[in-house]
Parts: structure tokens; sequence; C-alpha cells
């Protein structure tokens, strides 16, 4: 059985423009989506299809079943799985869309473009021995993390949709197959010039990065050496990026080059998973044996990820290979500082801080040891200072605390703005509710084994407004009881 091609209703909204898939051709393959037995729409993100221009109403039951499950292929797209590279746990290894098809791009009503892609749609040229496909749990779990994320105001990819595919997907047991339609900016990623750099094709690196530079950096076309401009600011968003990361306690696990994107959006959600007690050290991630991808390790991981992107760049840099090298370093060598000031610049605004003193730093480094002495919760202890009182949890009775306390209300003090002023810009920069982990697995768990989206529904109206102290989401701030068992999350491959 084809896909159809069949005309969507008219009032469905598409309007593709396929640029990607004018790069050379070695860059991707043409191929529509393999069609799935009886497919279910089951989560529908109405607010983000509007966003796109889409129309909520013609795209749902089973007209949405159809199209999201790639079952029907409307107007305009042009299927195609991308190839890029990777260094995976430092390996490098070519790649590419195993089990995702990039539909097409859409063009809202603002004219903005975004990515629309299946993520489990079937085996590609690029799947070697993977099977194409998805599970329902790990589908889902992208689709609250990532609009979490959005909510918080982190750049990320979001989810459209999800259907069941009617199909078992087998791995250690057998699992219900779904397929997540995602959005992005681009999916264009260190590992896509990783890719054209392996290949030893000057002609095709190039289009790459031109094509990179008009569609996200377009006012790097005027710079003296746009390629040069273009290692820099893809150093800066990315910087932001891990930087707004660390300010929520989010963890992204599997931290590989063909994770790393150049519109500076977070991307792929499998082994993710949010701090509850600070401890730089946290690893959730059941493959990351050695902690290379540990929440405190995320600043050094992304330069060693852009040091690999500043290698695949150097024949544009400069025609002299050790010219080229010189001149990539000296951008590179400004990432440290590029990230501690937007890290900084946020936890000053976590703890009230709207003007800068020298010692700041030092303020901030001496909260977090304390925190991390004492196994304190770290979304809740910032939020809780917002108050301005000492609570009755066992940090705030801490001597070593309560000293830093008091430097911290002196520190207050000494600026400009009154504490109101401060309260809101903590209550504004500090969220009362994440996604914590053992709410994430209970949502999951009533939709995968009971059908039940309830609990989903619930968490993710509690998600979309993290910095209220809503009434319904009293019970949300909450960390996990404790447990004998470390928290384990996996890839869902």
């Amino acid at each position: 059985m084809m896909p159809s091609n069949t005309k969507n209703p008219s009032d469905s909204g598409w309007q593709f423009d396929n640029s990607y898939a004018r790069l050379p051709h070695a860059f991707y393959v043409r191929l529509n989506p393999v069609t799935v037995r009886t497919p279910k729409l089951v989560v529908f993100n109405a607010g983000l299809a509007k966003f796109l221009g889409l129309n909520p109403d013609a795209l749902k039951d089973d007209e949405g079943a159809a199209l999201f499950s790639g079952n029907r292929i409307p107007e305009g797209a042009d299927p195609i799985a991308q190839a890029y590279a990777g260094h995976q746990f430092g390996s490098f290894t070519m790649l590419g869309d195993g089990r995702a098809i990039l539909l097409g791009e859409q063009l809202t009503p603002d004219g903005e473009r975004f990515d629309i892609q299946f993520k489990g749609s079937g085996r590609t040229p690029f799947s070697r021995n993977g099977d194409g496909r998805a599970a329902l749990g790990p589908m889902l779990r992208e689709y609250i993390i990532s609009e979490a994320l959005f909510a918080l105001g982190i750049p990320t990819t979001r989810s459209l949709a999800v259907v069941t595919t009617g199909e078992p997907v087998f791995r250690e047991t057998v699992l219900q197959g779904a397929i997540l339609t995602r959005t992005a900016a681009s999916h264009i990623r260190v590992g896509t010039f990783e890719y054209a750099a392996a290949r030893d094709k000057p002609d095709d690196l190039r289009a790459l990065a031109d094509y990179t530079i008009q569609r996200h950096f377009p006012d790097l076309t005027a710079e003296e050496n746009p390629y040069l401009a273009l290692l820099g600011d893809v150093m800066d968003r990315q910087a932001s990026l891990v930087a707004r990361w660390m300010l929520v306690g989010f963890i992204h696990g599997v931290m590989n080059t063909d994770n790393t994107t150049l519109c500076g959006e977070t991307i792929d959600y499998g082994p993710c998973a949010f701090m509850d007690a600070y401890d730089p050290n946290t690893v959730f991630s059941s493959i990351d044996h050695n902690g290379r991808y540990a929440y405190g390790r995320q600043p050094q991981i992304v330069q060693w990820n852009l040091a690999r992107f500043a290698e695949a760049l150097l024949p544009l840099i400069h025609d002299d290979p050790q010219e080229a090298v010189s001149m990539a370093k000296e951008t590179l060598s400004n990432f440290p500082d590029t990230f501690r000031d937007s890290w900084l610049s946020g936890m000053q605004s976590k703890l009230g801080l709207s003007n800068q003193e020298a010692d700041d730093a030092v303020l901030v480094e001496d909260l977090l040891d304390c925190m991390y002495r004492h196994k304190a919760d770290f979304t809740n202890t910032f939020r809780d200072l917002a108050s301005g009182e000492s609570t009755q949890t066992p940090l705030f009775r801490a001597q070593d605390f309560k000293q830093w306390f008091e430097r911290w209300k002196a520190r207050i003090k000494r600026q400009p703005d009154s504490w109101k002023t401060a309260r809101r810009l903590m209550n504004t920069h500090n969220p009362a509710v994440i996604p914590r982990n053992h709410r994430v697995e209970e949502a999951l768990a009533a939709a995968v084994q009971r059908a039940d989206y309830t609990v989903m529904e619930k968490l993710l109206e509690v998600l979309s407004q993290p910095f209220q102290n809503l009434p319904e989401g009293a019970d949300y701030h909450l960390p996990p009881p404790p447990s004998a068992k470390p928290y384990r999350t996996f890839c869902g491959t």
C-alpha cells in the first residue's frame, strides 16, 4: 500500500515551501513514510496548529490520524529523509534519519518557516538495523517535555501531534507503535556539517553553509567572513541555550553533535529529565555510564560539539588550513565567557538582583554549594527564596544557609529597586512547577497502560503556566517521594 497524495481539504491551511529539498541531493533521500495499519490521533496541539496557520478543525479525528501517520501526504509536501553524521558519546558515525521523515516546511501567516517532521514513520535508507518505528511512551514523553520547555521560554522543537499506529513495536518487550509530529525552525545540525565535511565535497559544504546563513542568519551575508561569523553566532546561541537549561535544572542526557542544532533549539528528548535535589553530577540516562552528559558538564560538552562544527567549517573560513584553525580557535575561545555571562545574568535574575556587583558570582556559587551539601531541591529553593522569609525546609534551618541568607538580604538592600520589584523578578525567572520525573512517568503510565490521556492533559495544563501558583498545580511542585532506586531514563529508540 502506497500513501496517497490526494489533496487535503482546502481549509486545512498547509503552505509548504521546501527549500531544504533544493540543496544537493547528497543531503537527503526522497521517500514517503511507510503506511500504518490503523492510525488513531491521541494527542493534538491545537494551539501550535493555529500558530502554524493550520485549521485544527480540519485536522482532527480520522483526517488528522491519516495525515499525522503518513498515510496521507498533504498537497505541497515533499517528504525526505535527511542525511547527517555525528559524534555519539565522542565517537564519529555516519547517520541520517533512520526513523524520521521531513514532510516539508510550513510557512506561517507571519512568514516564518518551520519544519514538519514525522518521528517513527518507518524504515529509510539510513535505518541500518533499525525498524524505523517508535513506541508510544517515548513519543508522549517528547511531547510533554518539549512543550514544558516552550512554556519556560527555552528555545525548543515543539510537538504537534501523536498518533498510535495500531502496530506493535518490538524492543525488550512488545510496545505500542506511535508517530510523533514535531516542528522545528530547522533540523540542520552540527552533524549535518560533519557529514558534508566527511564527504570531502567542497561545493556541497559551501552550499549547506550558504543555505544555513540565508535561512537562520541572513545578516551575516554582509560580513567580511560570513563562515567565521556563522561559527560565532552558533556559539552564542548554544551558550545561551545551555545556560537556560541549567537555570531550570534541565539535563539533556544525549548531547551528541547530531543533537546540536544550528538554530539554537533543544532537540531530541530521549533520556532527558529535570533535576530534583541539586547535584552537578546528576545523570539520569541509562546509557551514560561515565557521566559524559551530566548536568554540570553540559557547558563543556557543547563547547566540544562546537569545536567539531568549527573543524567542518575550516575549508570555508580560510584557504590556509593553519590560518583557518587559528581563526576558529580565537572565536571559540570566547565560549567560556559567553556562557558564563548568560548563566550569571540568569542566576542574578533568579535571586532578584537587577544590578551587578563584583561578588555576585561568589554569592551564587556559595548558594549552590550549600544546596549541594544539604541535598536541597533546585526548583523549590529558588521559589522559596522569593518569599523573602525562612521556611521549615532542612536547608533554611541549616546554619551555613542562614549566614548566606543574611548576605543575600543585605545584597538585595544595596540595589536601588524595592523588594517588591526584586520579588517580581524572581517569580518570573523561577518556575513554580517543572515536569517532575515522577509526574511525567505517572502520565505516561496512564496513557500507555490504560489509554487514559487525562493525566497527561492535566499535567500539560499545569506546565503551560510554569511561573504561576495555580490552585490546581499545588501538588505538582512537590519532589518525588524517597526511593531506594535512582531515577533512570532511556533513549526510547
